[in-house]
């Protein structure tokens, strides 16, 4: 087997060449999912951010700059990327045990102000009002619990627009839902 000197991978790679870029995706895909994998705790999302990584190589190409070999590269992009996941999914988890508890600590102590079907309607609401592409990609990740990439798939945009647009829509949601929180909070310490 006649061995390519990397300088001439990523030149290949750069100019397009999607044989050569294929053979690297071939070669390290597993080993990179495996890797991943470890730290995730999960096939699935290790999978994902292997598969963005290498969508990121491929779209950045042209521009890309490796001062290390291909390989560490590789490496050192998915731990990366798998440390900020974990920090994103922790805070994720924070956040929803934390509206979870204070909504649930709302309804034992409001129920004859309000019940949990007003809350959700005024979700709803709120949702119907979101930009017609922020709303189905708010909806798809949230309600059919799909993730980044398979959104991406479905729809043919990137992965940073579908994070830009699931921001938007949670700094909408909670701009909205928290002005009906507070009314409701004025109401309990009887300030209305």
């Amino acid at each position: 087997m006649i061995q390519i000197p990397e300088s001439d991978i990523l030149l290949a790679i750069r100019q397009g060449n999607e044989r050569v870029y294929e053979t690297v995706f071939r070669k390290h895909y597993q080993a990179l999912c495996n890797y991943a994998c470890g730290i995730l705790k999960d096939m699935d999302d290790a999978e994902e951010v292997v598969q963005s990584i290498f969508l990121k190589l491929w779209e950045q190409r042209e521009g890309i700059e490796i001062s290390v070999s291909l390989k560490s590269y590789l490496y050192r992009a998915v731990h990366n990327t798998c440390l900020n996941r974990l920090k994103h999914l922790k805070i994720q988890d924070t956040y929803r045990q934390y509206v979870g508890d204070y909504l649930e600590d709302t309804f034992d102590s409001a129920t004859d102000i309000m019940d949990k079907n007003e809350l959700e309607n005024r979700i709803s609401e709120v949702l119907e009002k979101l930009p017609e592409q922020c709303r189905l990609i708010f909806k798809m990740s949230r309600f059919e619990e799909l993730k980044y990439q398979e959104i991406t798939n479905k729809l043919g945009l990137s992965i940073k627009t579908i994070e830009n647009q699931i921001g938007k829509a949670l700094r909408i949601m909670r701009t909205q839902i928290s002005d009906y929180l507070i009314v409701v909070f004025l109401f309990m310490l009887d300030l209305f």
